[in-house]
């Protein structure tokens, strides 16, 4: 042990130590604070200097504290250019660039060249990583570096065999950071797909070490918003189906993986599966497909989401291809996902008015404008035509559209009235629901009324709108509803309503019901509302 070591603070190695102890591998905390050990011989200015890897710095935290320093001692920069970590030794270059006044790329240029060229592989190799991590080529990156640039670029380019080489090395590193590093830097190197350097990288690599590469490919794919399987999609070439075929079955035990989350009971966890789809692209389409269908509108939302994606399409144009052909079931999510983007006013208007999309879809993508915040201002008058429309749906949808806006906002009580008087159930039904949306209490006795109409959907909608903004007063027709109505769900609606409002004649209808009901479900139902008026255990 380097007796140097020994003179560091106690206390402070004894942080280090918990510090590291918490992390893998100890890094990047550990490997920040002995890069800075080994080259900052000073025993005063390396207490100062290797302070900064605390808590969890980068591995080159300490060169940048060093160029904090004045004067910037040259001693330890000149040792971290040798340094086996590429990172290091970029920073120990830009930390000589500011000691020297000289731009960051100019040192670079001119360190380069001073390495013989039997013996410049780091220089070389930290050229063209940094340059990649810039997001240009080595060529461009140092050209910019002074009238040098040009022969160091040309350098750096003679090592290139050399440079792939040790690149190609680290993409089969234990550690996924350093392999999916080394994916994106020699792609951008050779200027090709990271994709592409894959297969290549496979042609000489077995089967076994496949899980690795592919890995590293996942996080590049998710640094550049796309997926493995567009980027797979988009390179493959004849003749390498065995190798891409090979990274496909990663994939798909890896989709295997993530199924007890997708079908979890918590949405929350749902819709982070879904987002952890989004990588797979075109390999997940099964898995995004059954996730439209979720009792969760943000799962289904984020699920359109990410099929567009996987498509390569906006997501107006995939909601378009599905509402061309689908029920208002099948369309929901397209729809549910294009609320929240630019222009969806108009893109839900014009489905509204487009007469080759089936009626109900059409109704949907009105009632959709609820969650859209543009045009509310002038809505009421926009969805004129639509409240006297001849289809039923239509009406609906345009009623339902309302549920954003509040009841001062002109107009809307008005169209409310005429929209509880309208012959059509499915219309008075949504009426009933913009009652519950907008807390219209003062209008709880005409839903009540509305608890003896013939149709079985506007008795379910009165009583889910009377659990919103019933009153005592209510107590009476909503207990003979779960009394005496002949269908389930509306009994199920009643007792939901009768324990939120409460009182001796609400659980007296309640406890009648968990007792005698025929319906195991309206008796569960009448249990638990009575548990929340605290009657029973």
């Amino acid at each position: 042990m380097d007796y140097s070591v020994r003179l560091v603070s106690p206390a402070l190695l004894l942080v280090v130590l918990l510090t590291t102890g918490q992390q893998q591998g100890g890094t990047p905390t550990q490997a920040c604070w002995m890069s800075c050990q080994r080259h900052v011989v000073d025993t005063a200015l390396r207490a100062r200097t290797c302070a900064s890897c605390l808590p969890g710095g980068r591995v080159d935290s300490w060169v940048r504290t060093l160029a904090g320093q004045r004067p910037i001692p040259r001693a330890p920069l000149v040792s971290a250019m040798k340094d086996s970590d590429w990172r290091v030794r970029w920073a120990a270059v830009r930390a000589d660039a500011q000691r020297l006044g000289v731009s960051d790329r100019r040192a670079l240029a001119d360190w380069v060249l001073a390495q013989p060229v039997a013996s410049n592989l780091d220089a070389c190799l930290t050229a063209a990583r940094a340059a990649a991590e810039a997001g240009t080529s080595s060529a461009k990156f140092l050209r910019e570096g002074g009238p040098r640039g040009a022969n160091a670029a040309a350098r750096v380019w003679g090592r290139r065999d050399a440079i792939r080489e040790a690149l190609e090395l680290e993409l089969y590193s234990e550690d996924l950071s350093v392999r999916s590093s080394a994916l994106a830097h020699l792609a951008a190197f050779l200027g090709r797909k990271p994709a592409r350097v894959v297969l290549e990288a496979m042609a000489s690599r077995p089967e076994r070490a496949d899980a690795v590469i592919a890995s590293a490919l996942k996080v590049v794919a998710g640094r550049n918003h796309t997926s493995v399987g567009r980027l797979l999609v988009d390179e493959a070439k004849p003749g390498e189906e065995a190798r891409i075929n090979r990274l496909f079955a990663v994939y798909s035990k890896e989709l295997e993986a993530l199924q007890p989350e997708l079908t979890g009971t918590d949405p929350l966890q749902r819709r982070r599966a879904v987002e952890g789809l989004r990588v797979y692209g075109p390999l997940a389409t099964r898995e995004l497909e059954r996730a439209l269908g979720d009792t969760d509108r943000w799962v289904r939302r984020d699920a359109a989401r990410a099929l567009a994606e996987a498509e390569g399409v906006p997501l107006r144009t995939a909601a378009e291809r599905r509402m061309a052909s689908s029920e208002a079931t099948q369309a929901r999510p397209w729809l549910e996902a294009m609320a929240r983007e630019k222009g969806c006013a108009a893109f839900f208007l014009g489905a509204a008015r487009d007469r080759d999309l089936p009626v109900a879809v059409r109704g949907a993508a009105l009632a959709q404008l609820s969650d859209c915040g543009e045009g509310t201002r002038e809505r009421v008058a926009t969805l004129e035509p639509f409240f006297n429309d001849g289809q039923p749906p239509l009406r609906a949808g345009a009623v339902r559209a309302l549920s954003g806006l509040t009841t001062r906002h002109p107009g809307v009580p008005e169209v409310t009235s005429r929209a509880l008087r309208d012959p059509a159930p499915e219309v008075v039904s949504a009426a009933l629901e913009l009652l519950t949306a907008q807390r219209q209490s003062s209008r709880g006795d005409e839903a009540a009324l509305l608890l003896t109409s013939d149709h079985a959907e506007v008795r379910v909608a009165a009583a889910e709108a009377l659990e919103q903004i019933g009153r005592a007063s209510h107590v009476k027709a909503l207990a003979g509803c779960l009394r005496e109505d002949t269908e389930a769900p509306v009994r199920v609606a009643a007792a939901q309503a009768l324990g939120r409002i409460g009182g001796a004649q609400a659980a007296a209808a309640l406890s009648d019901a968990a007792a005698r009901d025929a319906d195991a479900h309206v008796q569960h139902v009448s249990r638990e509302a009575l548990r929340r008026l605290g009657f029973g255990h």
